[in-house]
C-alpha cells in the first residue's frame, strides 16, 4: 500500500527537489550587536526561542534588529508535525517561574512589540493555557508599552482553555493553519482543520485581531491555496495570512515538492487580500512572525 507521503514524493521530479536553493531563498548569516545582545539575554534568562528551535531562516536579520519570538512551556512538543524540527517527545514538568522571566526577558530588551509561542503540551488538560495567560499578565504589568502577540496551539479544542488565553486579552492572536485540508494528515496529524478555523472565529468574535499562515512547496496544489484561503476568511474572518515556501529541517521530514517564485508569492497576496484578508505578507522568507510588528501597522493602514 503507497503511503500519502509517497504519493506527495511521486508527484515531483526527484532530480528537482534535490536542486540548490534558489537565490531568492538566500537569508542573512547570525551576527551583529543586535543578534548578540538577544542570545545573551535568552542566554541569561534561560529561554527558548523557536527562532533556533525551528531552524528560522531569518534569525540573523531578526535578532540584529532586535526582535525575536520566545516560544514558552519548553523546547520538547508532544506532537510530530511533519515539517516541524522542534524535538518530539514527553515534556519536562512545567516551569512555573518562566511568566516571570519571560517579562523580565521583555522589559530588559524594551520592545514594542513582542511575539509569543510554545510548543504543544497535549499531556496536560490545559494544553498549558493558565502559564499562557499568566505570561501574558506578567508582560503587561512590567512592559505596558509592549504590544504582544501570541502564536497558541490548539489546545485540542479545549475552549474553555483558550478563553483563558482571551481574557488575556493579547493585542494579536494568531494559530497557523499551515497546510491545505488533503495533506492534514501527513502535515499535522494531530491537528484539525475545521477545528483550527473555529479556534480563529473564536477568538475574532473574541474582539482580537486574529493571524493564520501557510507553508507551501509541502505538496499542495495552487488551486488548494485558494480553497484554504477562501476557506479561513469565510470560516473565521481571520485578518492577517503570512505565506512561505516551506524547507525542509532535515532528511527526516517532509521533502520540497517545489520552490514557488517570488513572482508566484505576490500573486497569493493578491488574491488573499481580494478574498478578505486585511494584510497578507507573502514572500519566499516570511514566516508567522516575520516582521510582525510591520504586519500589524499594514494591517491598521490597510494593505
Amino acid at each position: 500500500m503507497i503511503s500519502l507521503t509517497d504519493k506527495i514524493i511521486d508527484n515531483v521530479e526527484r532530480d528537482y527537489i534535490k536542486r540548490k536553493k534558489p537565490d531568492w531563498l538566500r537569508a542573512k548569516l547570525p551576527g551583529g550587536a543586535g543578534y548578540k545582545a538577544i542570545k545573551q539575554n535568552m542566554d541569561e534568562h534561560n529561554l527558548h526561542t523557536v527562532c533556533q528551535s525551528a531552524r528560522c531562516p531569518n534569525m540573523g536579520e531578526c535578532w540584529d534588529r532586535g526582535t525575536a519570538t520566545i516560544m514558552i512551556l519548553g523546547d520538547v512538543c508532544t506532537r510530530s508535525c511533519g515539517f516541524c524540527n522542534v524535538s518530539t517527545g514527553r515534556p519536562l514538568i512545567y516551569d512555573t517561574d518562566e511568566p516571570r522571566r519571560v517579562a523580565d526577558s521583555v522589559a530588559l530588551m524594551g520592545l514594542k512589540h513582542i511575539v509569543i509561542t510554545s510548543v504543544n503540551r497535549d499531556e496536560r488538560l490545559d494544553g498549558g493555557a493558565a502559564i499562557w495567560a499568566e505570561t501574558i499578565r506578567r508582560i503587561r504589568q512590567t512592559s505596558p508599552q509592549t504590544s504582544i502577540e501570541v502564536l497558541i496551539p490548539d489546545f485540542c479544542g479545549n475552549w474553555d482553555a483558550l478563553q483563558l488565553v482571551l481574557d488575556a486579552k493579547p493585542e494579536i492572536l494568531g494559530h497557523n493553519i499551515e497546510s491545505v485540508k488533503r495533506l492534514y494528515k501527513v502535515v499535522r496529524p494531530q491537528a484539525d482543520y475545521q477545528q483550527t478555523i473555529e479556534l480563529l472565529k473564536r477568538s475574532k468574535d473574541a474582539g482580537l485581531r486574529t493571524k493564520t499562515g501557510i507553508m507551501v512547496g509541502i505538496g499542495e496544489e495552487d488551486d488548494e491555496i485558494e480553497e484554504l484561503m477562501g476557506d479561513v476568511v469565510t470560516g473565521s474572518g481571520c485578518d492577517i495570512l503570512t505565506v512561505g515556501q516551506y524547507l525542509q529541517p532535515t532528511r527526516n521530514h517532509l521533502p520540497i515538492s517545489r520552490w514557488v517564485t517570488p513572482e508566484q508569492f505576490k500573486h497569493y497576496k493578491k488574491v488573499g487580500e481580494m478574498l478578505g484578508f486585511g494584510h497578507v505578507e507573502s514572500g519566499p522568507l516570511v514566516r508567522s512572525s516575520y516582521h510582525a510588528e510591520e504586519q500589524v501597522v499594514a494591517f491598521e493602514r490597510g494593505g
